[in-house]
């Protein structure tokens, strides 16, 4: 008895919709089109009116609608750039393969891509959009070339995709469209949050004048320069040398460079050691409220000890240990973000290779300070601020795998 064949259906689907999806070609369902560049010695041929793309100005933006240069009507009939309709969607076809995005308003690109023309009644635009992982996948894997690896318009015709009539297509589209759209505000939320940040760093602390730009209500006298060594009990180097022998698969967390940035201890990278090696270092243990710093690489990214990393082992790390009051480290870790004090540490940096910066210099290093409260008063905001950010960034990497769960379940 003859097996039936398998239905093509999604593993979720809204509701109305019974109809087995089927599987295309892209040339079947979309004209591909190459691009174009008219001569850039003959001025008539440019500064016109007709959007011209080239690859760089693809990535960042789904809908497009104005390039970085134009050409004219001149150029486009001495050349092979095609004017494209508005929804076609265009696709990188060289040195950064499967990059998309989709005319806004018509337009013409050079030679770096292969551009997509939907057939109105067969495939919508966004939904092909939708399926860029794919592509970009198809693209890379069958590109071909010696010197750099490129995808031609006929290979690209073969991608095969599997379609639901096009109102069922729209339907999804449109929820992935609100998908995308609610994760750009949300993103623009966050640089917004960041700009606010970037802004307080440059203004809230003092410099020679012994004074900020910005300040609390209620705080006027000038501050005070000190050096880190008289504001810290212990300041040092943690372990360096080679630790990879005492690597385990699990054991005690292990505080590298990698794990610092932005102000903060990431888990993204994680090393842990035995325990034999981590008691050698009892004497160099990290406590609560300390501040660590990146030694080499990129030098004078900061963070502060939580309470989640307190007894931590450490390499290739200056340590400031033992605070002599609250709000030093936190403090100290925000200024260390500002422009002025990473200018201050890439000059005590050394090294041509590989910069890096000593601890001896460290402890000489001069900061301003104002009286412990306002020291709080500035902790406490910044603090604050990065929670939010913190918490913004969460946001965005929740919605990101929930539209990544959608695409899973919503197409075939």
């Amino acid at each position: 008895m003859d097996k039936k064949p398998e239905k093509l259906v999604p593993e979720v689907r809204f509701k109305g919709f019974t109809d087995d999806w089927e599987q295309h070609k892209l040339g079947g369902v979309a004209k591909i089109i190459g691009g174009g560049t008219p001569n850039t010695k003959i001025p008539a041929y440019w500064n016109g009116t007709i959007n011209w793309y080239t690859p760089v100005e693809i990535g960042k933006k789904i809908y497009i609608n104005e390039s970085q240069r134009k050409i004219t009507l001149d150029g486009l009939k001495h050349s092979s750039a095609k004017l494209l309709p508005k929804n076609s969607v265009l696709f990188t076809s060289r040195a950064g393969i499967g990059k998309m995005a989709i005319l806004g308003e018509e337009a013409t690109t050079n030679q770096g891509f292969q551009s997509i023309i939907p057939i109105a009644k067969e495939l919508d635009s966004y939904f092909l959009f939708s399926l860029s992982n794919q592509l970009k996948y198809y693209g890379e894997t069958h590109g071909a070339g010696s010197t750099f690896t490129e995808i031609s318009g006929k290979e690209l015709a073969k991608f095969k995709l599997i379609l639901p009539k096009l109102n069922e297509q729209k339907i999804i589209s449109k929820l992935i469209m609100m998908m995308d759209k609610l994760i750009s505000l949300q993103q623009r939320k966050l640089e917004f949050l960041k700009e606010i940040k970037k802004g307080l760093l440059q203004k809230m602390f003092a410099d020679k004048s012994k004074f900020p730009i910005l300040r609390f209500e209620g705080f006027h006298n000038e501050w005070e320069q000190r050096k880190l060594k008289n504001v810290y009990q212990k300041i040092g180097n943690a372990f360096v040398g080679t630790a990879s022998p005492y690597y385990v698969d699990a054991g005690h967390f292990y505080l590298e460079s990698n794990n610092i940035k932005n102000g903060q201890i990431n888990r993204n990278h994680e090393v842990f050691i035995n325990n034999s090696f981590y008691q050698k270092q009892s004497n160099k243990l990290l406590h609560t409220g300390d501040l660590v710093m990146v030694q080499s690489g990129h030098v004078g990214d900061t963070a502060v000890i939580t309470q989640e990393y307190n007894n931590s082992a450490a390499h290739a790390l200056i340590m400031f240990r033992n605070p002599k009051d609250k709000f030093l480290s936190d403090y100290l870790n925000f200024y260390f973000q500002n422009t002025s004090a990473k200018n201050k540490i890439n000059v005590l940096a050394i090294g041509n290779t590989i910069r890096h910066v000593l601890a001896s210099d460290m402890s000489r290093f001069s900061v301003y300070f104002p009286n412990k409260d306002e020291r709080k008063y500035i902790s406490n905001l910044l603090l604050k601020l990065q929670y939010t950010i913190t918490l913004q960034q969460s946001k965005i990497s929740q919605l990101t795998i929930l539209k990544k769960y959608l695409l899973q379940k919503l197409f075939i």
